[in-house]
């Protein structure tokens, strides 16, 4: 009885090995994928089965032709996969670019006005009294009062303008009128400075020009985890994508934005810019165990094949087999099946050269020893437990009640 048994378990080991092994694995000599995928032909949404491309030369060769596959590329798909996954509906580009203005007086401001020879008309500031709380406060109405010229409209004008209305004015009353207007405190216009950077907050516009590139400086810098591609500048009711790293790195001076009253700038995280390793791989976790998915954040959007497999602990010499590692993508919506035969260590090179993808799935496949290893291993305890009888098993039948 127990051989008999022993030997109709080897005759179902036998059935196809996705049926009984664990676990995830290519059928041997796929060429496309198993199951079909949505995929966009002739402005037509179709399903279809998807064709497992070889990354070898030739394709490396194609890639790097494309300049959008490189890391500055205007149309890289790092660019615009923050938009696709939110549903944001950013333009991509930035405002038209306005010459700089003089700044013009709002209301809150405080003016510091000096009257030459004539201190009964200036505000002393004194050591304890500083000229914020000495000056005048424009009010919400855009005017503030001086002595024998009455109320002056500030709001909108610039400091020039306001002393030459004041000086035209004092001259009834005063020979040779010397005067000066300076702003003892801006506080009428203001920018927001949010996400990821250092101290997030409110920035006031002054006199000096205030850009993209100085306000995320004054809140102390992005941090770590920013992703420096996708920045919007929020302004009335548009929102523009600005791309700071094309500015430090390509030396894009436009993305520097001039900044204006009301603007938000808001720097994102780059938690969408992940690439996923699973398989077979020697990520090691807590407690020294081996892990064996991993995902990877991509530093500025930009990782390659190689780098990913090496940060996940590279293959597990054990129970991978090099020669079928996959990347799965699906970034905006196309979907693409990539197939990396690296049994031989300088394929890697080509793997070097070969630029993953935001959301990118990379899959080292186990090799097909492991996969029969591993059904002898879930046969063996029964093997065993049926080699521990010395006789034939009886069955009772279930009786109901």
């Amino acid at each position: 009885m127990r051989i008999k048994i022993f030997l109709t378990l080897i005759a179902l080991s036998q059935l196809p090995a996705c049926s009984i092994i664990p676990g995830q694995h290519m059928s041997p000599f796929s060429r496309q994928s198993s199951v079909k995928m949505p995929v966009t032909e002739n402005n037509e949404t179709i399903l279809k089965k998807l064709n497992i491309q070889t990354i070898d030369a030739q394709l490396i060769v194609k890639l790097e032709k494309d300049f959008n596959t490189r890391s500055l590329g205007p149309d890289n798909v790092a660019n615009h996969y923050f938009d696709y996954r939110i549903g944001s509906k950013t333009i991509k580009s930035v405002p038209a670019k306005e010459p700089y203005n003089q700044y013009r007086v709002g209301p809150r401001d405080i003016l510091n006005i000096t009257v030459w020879d004539h201190p009964e008309l200036t505000i002393p500031a004194g050591q304890f009294r500083p000229a914020e709380a000495a000056g005048n406060v424009v009010g919400e109405d855009g005017t503030f009062f001086y002595p024998y010229v009455g109320v002056i409209q500030a709001a909108g004008k610039t400091v020039e303008e306001i002393r030459d209305e004041l000086t035209r004015k004092l001259s009834k009353y005063i020979e040779q009128v010397q005067l000066d207007v300076r702003v003892a405190s801006y506080r009428s216009q203001r920018v927001y400075v949010v996400g990821e950077v250092a101290k997030p907050g409110i920035q006031l516009v002054r006199d000096i020009p205030l850009t993209v590139l100085e306000a995320i400086n004054e809140a102390g810098g992005v941090k770590p985890e920013a992703d420096q591609r996708n920045i919007t500048l929020t302004r009335d009711d548009k929102t523009y994508s600005i791309n700071l790293l094309s500015l430090y790195e390509g030396g894009d001076v436009t993305q520097n934005v001039l900044l204006q009253h009301g603007d938000v700038l808001n720097v994102p995280d780059s938690a969408l810019n992940k690439v996923f390793v699973l398989g077979e791989t020697n990520h090691f976790v807590a407690g020294g165990a081996v892990g064996r998915s991993r995902s990877l954040v991509m530093n500025k959007a930009r990782m390659t094949l190689t780098e990913a497999i090496s940060e996940a602990g590279g293959f597990d010499q054990q129970t991978s087999d090099p020669a079928r590692i996959f990347v799965f993508r699906g970034g905006l919506g196309k979907s693409e099946i990539f197939h990396l035969d690296a049994k031989s260590p300088d394929a890697l090179l080509l793997a070097e050269r070969f630029p993953l993808q935001p959301r990118d799935v990379v899959y080292v496949d186990r090799a097909e020893g492991i996969r029969w290893n591993q059904i002898i291993g879930q046969i063996q305890p029964t093997v065993n437990l049926l080699n521990s009888f010395d006789g034939s098993l009886k069955v009772q039948p279930f009786i109901g009640r």
